[in-house]
């Protein structure tokens, strides 16, 4: 009881294994308490009760979560919603009830309305719906700004929620149809370099545009809300850099070392094209996300090929 303590829950994730480490290297003197599912089942208030008594921590990072691709999301719908819902809400009460000083949590980009326009600030957070493939989880996942001000309001406990905007990195999920953009194109230029194809065909037009933080930036982020911003009003983590997802492929299959033709089925969907996140609530903090998306690939993409020829990817 006498060392200070941080519990991360979701720690084995995509945003928590980047997190984990710059905790330890920040916080030398404090006990870092990295947990998973494997550990206990926060969707059961009982196993959430019991975490905190079991560790007592100061402060929490709150990063579980029940996630899937856009497939996931419409098949288990009602799983989505309840998991998340049960997750969020039970960790962030139960932080309140056993006297943690400060907790931290990330909810998606995907949270903000669908016709949110861009650059994407804040304030559009309550404007209307999320993207209905993925309302049930977006939607309990923006919960948590609504129980945050709530309970800073009635008992005075701070919580703090952040939205980082379209995340990449090492760690993340290369599972086929089931991840996001980047991760996506990595495992199909890689894949295509290995199997010597002499065409890679990618849906829509590649016009639409998209910002990308690299994972470890946004993690080294971390610390200053622990330490620094105390408020229920919710800070997008973002590059605001435009990329389309031309230059995009462009740069993966360069990067990669795919040699071959990279062609456009224009009768594929295009999705939203202009997807941009605000940043200047978070420059106005003294906060950046520096890495390049030429040096955050590269990185990536270096420890994929490794990962990959070691079977130890998450394919």
């Amino acid at each position: 009881m006498s060392k200070k303590s941080i519990l991360v829950t979701g720690a084995s994730g995509f945003l928590g294994r980047h997190i984990v480490p710059v905790l330890e290297k920040r916080y030398p003197d404090t006990e870092i308490i990295a947990l998973s599912s494997k550990d206990y089942d926060l969707t059961e208030q009982v196993q959430v009760r019991k975490m905190f008594e079991d560790h007592h921590p100061d402060r929490v990072i709150a990063l579980a979560g029940y996630v899937g691709g856009i497939g996931a999301n419409v098949a288990y719908p009602a799983e989505f919603f309840y998991l998340n819902l049960m997750i969020q809400t039970m960790t962030i009460h139960e932080a309140w009830r056993s006297g943690v000083k400060k907790l931290l949590t990330a909810i998606g980009g995907c949270s903000y309305p669908s016709t949110a326009s861009s650059p994407i600030n804040e304030e559009q957070m309550w404007g209307g719906l999320p993207a209905f493939e993925s309302t049930p989880y977006s939607v309990a996942k923006k919960m948590a700004i609504i129980q945050s001000e709530a309970y800073r309001r009635q008992y005075g406990f701070n919580s703090v929620v952040l939205i980082p905007g379209n995340v990449y990195g090492e760690y993340d999920n290369y599972e086929d149809g089931n991840s996001h953009v980047v991760p996506a194109m990595i495992r199909r230029f890689y894949e295509a370099k290995l199997e010597g194809l002499p065409e890679v065909v990618m849906w829509g037009s590649g016009k639409p545009t998209r910002d990308l933080v690299y994972a470890a930036d946004v993690a080294q982020i971390f610390p200053y809300f622990l330490e620094e911003y105390d408020s229920s009003e919710p800070i997008n983590i973002s590059t605001a850099v435009s990329t389309s997802i031309k230059e995009l492929a462009e740069l993966t299959g360069e990067l990669t070392g795919y040699s071959g033709k990279i062609s456009w089925d224009a009768s594929k969907p295009d999705g939203k094209i202009l997807k941009i996140f605000d940043n200047r609530k978070m420059k106005e903090l003294g906060l950046d996300c520096p890495t390049s998306l030429r040096e955050g690939l590269r990185i990536t993409i270096d420890w994929f090929a490794e990962n990959y020829d070691r079977g130890t990817v998450r394919l």
